[in-house]
């Protein structure tokens, strides 16, 4: 008898044992599916991502050569349109530093004539006089070397952006609207008036 329960043990130990090894077998396996699926995903996913796109390094030195090509043009417009502004406002001031200038100095010019005018005849020929006169056609040269030049006045026509009627005459000989005299010389500068003339037109 105890023969036959030591063989029944032995046979039911067996068994258990099979259905244990059955059960990690079936563990094993569901555990490699879950793995294979967990990989397959992970693999799909990969697959759909989109891969960034790295630039190659040429495309990137000639965009920064690019931009800084265009930063260097800009900044030299800029440089180049404030160099134009600043001369012509330093050129505007010393114009008109120089009109001030010349208009502080046609009075002196206005006398000087005035007295070489009204030299006796009898000291015409005198070499004072004649200095003087050379002294007055030297100081017209430097204001025409300077920009200052008289205005055209008598025989001319009337032009009010030039000339300045105080006196109108009646006289058939001239043209209408002829200046027949001048009164006070009128001098400009460069393009800009400093003086008007003084005249007297006709008709």
């Amino acid at each position: 008898m105890s023969k036959e329960r030591d063989l029944k043990w032995a046979k039911e130990a067996a068994e258990k044992m099979a259905e244990e090894a059955e059960t990690v077998e079936e563990v094993q396996e569901e555990a490699a599916e879950e793995a294979a699926e967990e990989v397959s995903e992970e693999t799909a996913e990969t697959e759909q991502a989109p891969e960034e796109e790295i630039p190659a390094p040429e495309a990137t030195v000639d965009k920064a050569l690019l931009e800084a090509r265009e930063k260097y043009q800009r900044l030299f417009a800029e440089f180049d349109n404030y160099r134009k502004r600043t001369e012509k406002e330093k050129s505007a001031r010393y114009d008109m530093g120089a009109k001030q200038m010349v208009e502080k100095i046609l009075p002196v010019l206005d006398n000087f004539e005035l007295a070489l005018k009204n030299v006796p005849e009898e000291e015409k020929d005198s070499s004072f006089v004649e200095g003087m006169d050379k002294i007055h056609k030297l100081f017209l040269k430097t204001l025409e070397d300077a920009g200052v030049k008289p205005i055209e006045a008598e025989g001319c026509e009337f032009n009010p952006d030039f000339h300045n009627a105080v006196m109108h005459v009646e006289d058939e000989t001239v043209g209408e609207n002829i200046v027949v005299q001048e009164l006070q010389k009128g001098y400009m500068y460069k393009d800009s008036v400093v003086r008007y003339s003084m005249v007297k037109v006709a008709n």
